[in-house]
């Protein structure tokens, strides 16, 4: 058989083997077979090689033109299982427009956050203004300026976490009301909410946890006043017709000191086991600023007198919402967050 037949019996097998392959990897080994250096079209330019010149010239453009088909014919058949891959491809990503979409649910506050800013706001319209301070905080403002004695039993180490024998974490926000009086002359109106540390855990104590702190010097304030703007707080957060009651209580920054009881609001006040059948619960404990405390920022006692208030937003929001544990504000399970 002469090199022309051979070329042209080898183009129409060709042509018939590409119509039947189906898939990517028949079509490289096609390739292969009959364009790769070592295939058919490759072996049949060396036979050119020995024929004359005429012959040569006349069967070099015929292998050429072949090989030319072979290749484009090659190229399309690549092409279509490229361009069928990729219509499979977004065929199984598309998106169907027509599908209801997905609903998420809204961010919100936690409920201590929603509590801290209700109280915040009881006493924003009385006149009050807000201050904050460093959560870590030194001995002096913690305790020695809030006449705390060296031997009192909130300075041992079971309550208080101390980095060292002068820094630790500060066990309530009335440092902030030392910082602000040594830094301002009276009158002033302040509150001091923020986030305190003690070393406790249990049902109704928590390691970290929130207060509330309120202070008000002037040269002239009555202990009617402190009670009538904690009476205020009260009825604000709990409803106009919540009875209400002051206790004697003894606190080193206060003299006259005092607790104030709500009725209780799991029992309406009739007893049971939150209440410790007494019907009452207490909320917050208050005062006259102690005048050894306005020694220690420079105030004169002899001229000025304040009062002083302080509050744990957990335990007004376990109130307000009936919640009977502590840590449940603390342990982020989204049902009991979703609730509020």
């Amino acid at each position: 058989m002469s090199l022309k037949d051979k070329i042209e019996e080898t183009y129409q097998s060709a042509q018939k083997e590409l119509v039947q392959i189906a898939s990517p990897e028949a079509l490289e080994e096609f390739r292969i077979k009959y364009l790769g250096k070592k295939g058919v079209i490759s072996g049949y330019y060396k036979e050119l090689a020995q024929l004359g010149a005429e012959d040569r010239r006349n069967l070099g453009a015929l292998l050429n033109q072949v090989r030319d088909e072979l290749t484009k014919s090659h190229d399309e058949k690549l092409f279509s299982f490229k361009r069928a891959q990729q219509e499979a491809t977004l065929l199984k990503e598309s998106i169907d427009v027509t599908l209801t979409g997905r609903k998420f649910g809204a961010g919100r506050l936690h409920p201590v956050t929603q509590v801290m800013r209700e109280i915040i706001d009881v006493f924003c319209h009385l006149g009050f203004w807000v201050e904050e301070g460093p959560e870590v905080e030194t001995d002096f403002f913690n305790f020695e300026a809030l006449n705390f004695p060296p031997d009192h039993p909130a300075r041992d180490m079971q309550d208080t976490l101390y980095f060292s024998k002068d820094l630790l974490l500060r066990t309530h926000t009335s440092p902030v009301q030392i910082r602000v009086m040594k830094r301002l002359k009276p009158p002033v109106r302040i509150i001091a909410p923020g986030a305190v540390y003690r070393h406790d855990s249990d049902i109704s104590h928590s390691p970290m946890f929130h207060q509330v702190e309120g202070l008000l010097v002037d040269e002239r304030v009555t202990f009617a006043e402190l009670k009538g703007v904690v009476i205020h707080f009260a009825k604000e957060i709990f409803g106009p017709k919540t009875p209400v009651r002051f206790r004697p209580s003894f606190f080193p920054f206060v003299e006259p000191g005092a607790e104030m009881d709500i009725g209780c609001v799991f029992c309406k006040s009739k007893g049971c086991r939150v209440c410790k059948e007494t019907g009452w619960l207490e909320i917050l404990g208050a005062g006259m600023v102690h005048p050894a405390v306005f020694e220690a920022v420079g105030y004169d006692p002899e001229k000025y007198v304040g009062f002083a208030f302080g509050l744990g937003v957990e335990r007004i929001a376990m109130l307000k919402y009936g919640i009977d544990d502590i840590r449940m504000f603390f342990e982020n399970d989204i049902r009991f967050l979703r609730q509020f």
